[in-house]
């Protein structure tokens, strides 16, 4: 059974941290790219920042200089760090695994992120 399970959201100050966490399991998961996605109330889901099974990493450019996504094979374990964070990023934050050649495709079921004074 395959499961992909966020933690870290949060209400956090502008300018603070937080850090996400996606822990994967039921499918082998150095094989799968991952990525983190948000989406705000009323917006479209949006991809925040990929990292591939041999660790290229791409981000918004909402994003860059800010969030740094990062994997650990060992742990299957995405994790997602952001920095500076604005009340713009304020959005359920999913986790999804992808092998394209293989047409999969999953989601967790999503973390808040609220970024408020």
């Amino acid at each position: 059974q395959v499961q992909l399970v966020e933690s870290g959201g949060g209400l956090v100050q502008p300018g603070g941290s937080l850090r996400l966490s996606c822990a994967a399991s039921g499918f082998t998961f150095s094989n799968y790219a991952m990525s983190w996605y948000r989406q705000a109330p009323g917006m479209e889901r949006e991809l925040v920042a990929r990292i591939t099974t041999g660790g290229s990493t791409k981000y918004a450019d909402s994003v860059k200089g800010r969030f740094t996504i990062s994997r650990d094979n060992a742990k299957n374990t995405v994790y997602l760090q952001m920095n500076s964070l604005k009340p713009e990023d304020t959005a359920v934050y999913y986790c999804n695994a992808e092998r394209a050649a293989y047409y999969a495709n999953y989601w967790g079921q999503g973390t808040q992120v609220t970024v408020s004074s």
